[in-house]
This record gives C-alpha cells, structure tokens and sequence, in this order.
C-alpha cells in the first residue's frame, strides 16, 4: 500500500479521530506553539506517531507549493471504495441518497463536493475510476474531514452503475442546463441520485441517456453558469429540504 501527504488540521484532525493507525510521521511548523497546533500533537504521540518540527522552508518544500496551514502527515493510503461497497449501501439504507460526479478532474472541486456531501446527509459520493480526480491531498484538504466521512466509490462503467442503482430503485436526476425543469421544482424524495457533469461539458451522452429526469439550477442574473462544487451543494441541500419536509 502505498503512502500520501495530508496537509491542514481537519483532515489532520479527521483521520487522527477514526484511523491513527495510519499514520506515519507528523511535520509540523517548528516554532509555531497554539492552541490549535498543540492538541494535535499531544494526541499524535498518545498514539505514538514520530513528530518532526521543520522550518517553513522544509515545510513548504515537502507540500509542494499546498496550503499547509504548517501541519503535513504521511499516512498510509486509504481504502478504496467500489462497486461491493455500493451493493452493500443499497442493502443497508432504505432510502439511499448519493451524490454522482461525471468527470470531474479538479481536486479542490471533489473536496468541496465530499464536504457538501456529507453536511446534505448523502450516504456515498460516486465517480468513475477514468477521467476523475483523484483523492489526494488537495482534495482532502478542501474536504475539511469530509474525505474521511463520505464512502468515495469508483466504478468501471458509470452508465451501467446508474443502470443498476435505478433497478434497486434510486430515482436518477441529472444536471442540464437545456432543461426546462428547476431542481426547486422537481419531486427529489426517497432513494436519489443527483448527477451532475464535468467542468465545462457537463455529463456525458451516455450518463444522461441513464438519468430519469433532468433540472437545472434557475439563474437570473447575468453569468449563464455555476461552479460545479457550489451548483452540487444547491441540488444536494434541495434534496436535504425535501427529504427533511417528509
């Protein structure tokens, strides 16, 4: 298995809480002494784990040009979650809402969509293993946590995923701009899935041939888009709204 940097204190934080046995060696701002740094390390040590102070050079050399916030961990990498892990979701949950992301490359895009993810309740996020960002540090850091609370399952075939969760019975609403339908407006209760496609293209032919209804986000002034992460967490807090009114 291999090892990964962890810049910033929530995902520091995050993992710390629920798997320290990963890690490998803490580096920290040597000099910097508060009341947020401290704690973190005091609990790093009650579990053993090698503390190395650095000068902020040295820090800024091992993040490679990330914001840091003067913490770094080496941990060792986190499980991968797949297709049985999915399975075992639809099993479990009686109503399952997940959050499926269509190509999106940008690290700091996936790590605000995990972290909307998991403040909306959504039970797993979904991606394709190709064409996807990756989990790394960037991603874990903008997550704030969240990387480590939200299931982020890679699948082969994203169109065939869709096809099967709609078969257990997960209504499938994908994101599209030509549509006349508001996401305001459309029925989004009980087992859910909310689509939405890559930076720039949106989904693609296929993911969207599988979805079972199409909304858009109404927008009345005068940029014609959103973001992907902030267009995700309008959909997913409306799915959180309509859920909630039940």
């Amino acid at each position: 298995m291999s090892n990964e940097l962890i810049f910033g204190f929530h995902s520091i934080e995050a993992i710390l809480s629920k798997e320290p046995e990963r890690f490998l060696e803490i580096y920290a701002l040597k000099g910097r002494e508060d009341k947020r740094l401290n704690p973190v390390i005091n609990e790093a040590r009650k579990f053993g784990i090698s503390v190395q102070f650095m000068q902020r050079k040295a820090l800024d050399n091992k993040a490679k040009g990330e914001q840091h916030q003067g913490i770094i961990a080496n941990v060792k990498a986190a499980r991968t979650y797949s297709e049985r892990d999915l399975d075992e979701i639809l099993e479990r949950e009686s109503s399952p809402f997940f959050l499926v992301l269509d190509g999106v490359t940008d690290p700091h895009n996936l790590g605000a969509c995990l972290r909307s993810a998991d403040a909306a309740g959504a039970h797993a996020v979904i991606v394709p293993k190709d064409k996807s960002a990756k989990l790394n540090g960037t991603a874990r850091k903008v997550a704030c946590g969240a990387a480590e609370t939200v299931p982020l399952i890679q699948v082969t075939n994203l169109a065939r995923t869709l096809r099967d969760i709609k078969e257990a019975g997960v209504w499938v609403a994908g994101t599209a701009g030509e549509t006349d339908t508001h996401v305001f407006d459309a029925s989004l209760t009980g087992p859910i899935a909310i689509v939405m496609g890559a930076e720039g293209d949106g989904m693609r032919r296929l993911t969207r041939e599988h979805c079972d209804i199409l909304v858009k986000i109404p927008m009345v002034g005068t940029v014609s888009s959103l973001n992907v992460s902030v267009a995700t967490g309008i959909c997913l807090f409306e799915v959180l709204r309509q859920r909630n009114a039940l």
